[in-house]
C-alpha cells in the first residue's frame, strides 16, 4: 500500500489536538460516576465505527467489532476504555498513512486524532478522575 501524501504538519496541527483532549476531559468531568464511565464506553464504541468506509475494506469491520468488545468491558473498567483509545490511535496512524482521514475534507484530521487519543487514554488509565477534584485538592494542601 502506498503512503498517502498529506499537507505539511505545523505547530497548530500538533497543539490543537492537545487542546481538544483537555476540553474533552473537562467536559467529561462534568458527568458523575457511573455516568462518566458509561458515556465513555459508548463513545469508544462509536469511535470504533468512525472509519467505516475509510478505504481499508473488511479491516474496518474487524476493527469495529474489536472496539465493540473493548467498549463492553469498558462499562465496568476504565482500563478497557484506555485500551480502546490506544487502539484507535493505532487505527488513526494507519489511516493517516494509508487510508482516508477521519474527516474527509480535513486531510490531517487522522493525524490530529492520533495526537489527541493517547492523552485521553492516559486519563482513562488513571481512572478518569474529574478535573475539578484536581483543583480542589490543590487548594486544600
Amino acid at each position: 500500500m502506498p503512503i498517502q501524501s498529506r499537507p505539511e504538519i505545523t505547530m497548530i496541527e500538533l497543539i490543537s489536538p492537545l487542546v481538544v483532549a483537555l476540553i474533552f476531559i473537562t467536559l467529561c468531568s462534568l458527568f458523575r460516576e457511573p455516568n462518566r464511565r458509561n458515556f465513555s464506553a459508548l463513545l469508544i464504541a462509536g469511535a470504533g465505527s468512525a472509519y467505516l468506509n475509510g478505504g481499508l475494506l473488511g479491516w474496518e469491520f474487524a476493527f469495529c467489532n474489536v472496539m465493540t468488545g473493548v467498549a463492553y468491558f469498558g462499562l465496568k473498567d476504565y482500563r478497557f476504555i484506555g485500551i480502546g483509545w490506544l487502539l484507535h490511535t493505532a487505527w488513526d496512524t494507519v489511516h493517516h498513512l494509508y487510508g482516508t482521514p477521519i474527516v474527509p475534507f480535513v486531510p490531517l484530521s487522522s493525524f490530529g486524532c492520533m495526537i489527541c487519543d493517547p492523552v485521553l487514554a492516559l486519563w482513562y488509565f488513571r481512572g478518569a478522575p474529574s478535573i475539578f477534584t484536581w483543583f480542589g485538592k490543590a487548594q486544600r494542601t
